[in-house]
């Protein structure tokens, strides 16, 4: 089974206009994600659209690592749009517009279990920041208490934490779900406040507006 998961990830966020909305998803579903997803390195992508949190429009770029953004192929493209994505493109007609390229920083490598895995039908996504002064204790609990903690929760399919190279705020992450309830239920309620290393660094953390959101898959390629 071909790689659909690598190191690194493309998010696009954005509001549009309500009267542009459809022929925004129409550019972005029959011309623009399978553009980009032809460019060398980009194994995989996905939209969706906001159940809670901001902006509406999400799309999900997987990608060997975070230097294909970087290429002269990838930067070619974007330097050189077509008509449709001059007018549609959700940095000329969006608001609240995010455009961030992450390392995923946990796992550090792709798990043979997950580097085939689908887009999944819902993600929850979270942006943050985090004081310099908590940055290294932040990271050892995000990644050994407290992501590993949601993981045990039913219906979690697999959990990233990602560390911007492009963009911000400086960290994010991004949980995969079975359905949208997931994050409803007394599990991962349980899980938040598990340990207390995550009570005294939970309330650190500096989440960017609307985030975390939770989002429903509305299209893929394929």
């Amino acid at each position: 089974m071909a790689d659909r998961k690598g190191t690194g990830i493309l998010v696009v966020m954005a509001d549009v206009p309500a009267e542009l909305e459809d022929e925004f998803n129409r550019w972005y579903n029959e011309e623009h994600i399978a553009e980009l997803t032809s460019l060398p390195g980009v194994l995989n992508a996905a939209r969706y659209e906001a159940i809670s949190g901001s902006p509406k429009h999400l799309a999900v770029y997987e990608m060997e690592s975070p230097d294909v953004y970087s290429s002269d192929t990838f930067q070619n493209y974007l330097a050189n749009p077509g008509e449709w994505s001059r007018r549609m493109s959700p940095r000329v007609i969006g608001t609240n517009y995010v455009h961030n390229v992450y390392q995923v920083i946990y796992p550090e490598q792709v798990p043979a279990s997950m580097s085939g895995s689908d887009m999944a039908p819902i993600l929850q996504y979270g942006r943050m920041d985090i004081p310099e002064r908590y940055e290294e204790e932040f990271n050892a609990w995000y990644s050994t208490v407290y992501v590993p903690n949601y993981c045990e929760v039913p219906g979690v399919i697999q959990a990233r934490r990602l560390k911007a190279v492009r963009g911000v705020p400086a960290y994010g992450v991004m949980y995969e779900f079975v359905n949208e309830k997931v994050p409803q239920t007394p599990e991962w309620e349980k899980a938040r406040d598990a340990n207390p290393w995550s009570l005294r660094i939970r309330p650190k953390m500096e989440h960017a507006n609307g985030s975390p959101g939770v989002y429903r898959k509305t299209f893929q390629l394929g």
